[in-house]
């Protein structure tokens, strides 16, 4: 039931965010656009709900309430971010919007870049791990939870990896080709 419900969650996630962008450009309903795009951490809420449930009633903690875990934290850790990212391209491409910027290619700005995405993956694991710790502490026994705290493990080697990742942008930064460093690094705002 909980890997359903993950896979339904994501695919709301997506309609959610279409019925929104296309009532707020093309239909130019912005309020029920608005409405649409703010009623996607409800999907969040509804598994969260679900996997307290699932184990409250009784369920031996299993891989999937790891993963419903994992899945609340990259949604708050790159929900946002992705609904702003696309927010600006239909914008763009459907309200006549300046094209958004794009993420930097070269050296300084690409390492703060990919610190930002890191960040963002830093919050995602800190909301998994809270869920997950949680959820230790209400089965509460040890072998039980075995699952659940192996999806702790796999949380921090995967903040860790992008952490590695980020930084080889920061000590080995990709160089511009010959007179493209001013225009890329002009052009693209600093933190994005």
């Amino acid at each position: 039931m909980i890997v359903a419900l993950i896979v339904a969650c994501e695919a709301g996630f997506w309609v959610l965010l279409a019925l929104g962008l296309t009532a707020r450009y093309l239909l130019k309903w912005r309020r029920t656009g608005a409405a649409l795009l703010l009623c996607e951490p409800l999907l969040e809420l509804v598994l969260f709900t679900a996997t307290a449930i699932d184990l409250k009633n009784g369920a031996r903690p299993g891989w999937e309430h790891g993963l419903a875990a994992l899945y609340i934290g990259f949604t708050v850790g790159y929900g946002h971010y992705t609904v702003r990212r696309l927010d600006a391209h239909a914008a763009h491409r459907l309200a006549g919007a300046p094209p958004p910027p794009k993420p930097p290619k070269y050296g300084l700005p690409r390492a703060r870049h990919e610190a930002g995405l890191w960040l963002r993956t830093l919050l995602a694991a800190t909301v998994a791990l809270a869920l997950l710790q949680t959820a230790i502490w209400y089965v509460g026994t040890p072998s039980a939870t075995a699952p659940l705290r192996s999806w702790q493990w796999t949380t921090l080697r995967i903040t860790a990896i992008h952490g590695l990742i980020a930084l080889t942008y920061l000590l080995f930064p990709k160089k511009a080709p010959a007179g493209t460093a001013r225009s890329e690094n002009a052009r693209t705002p600093v933190g994005r």
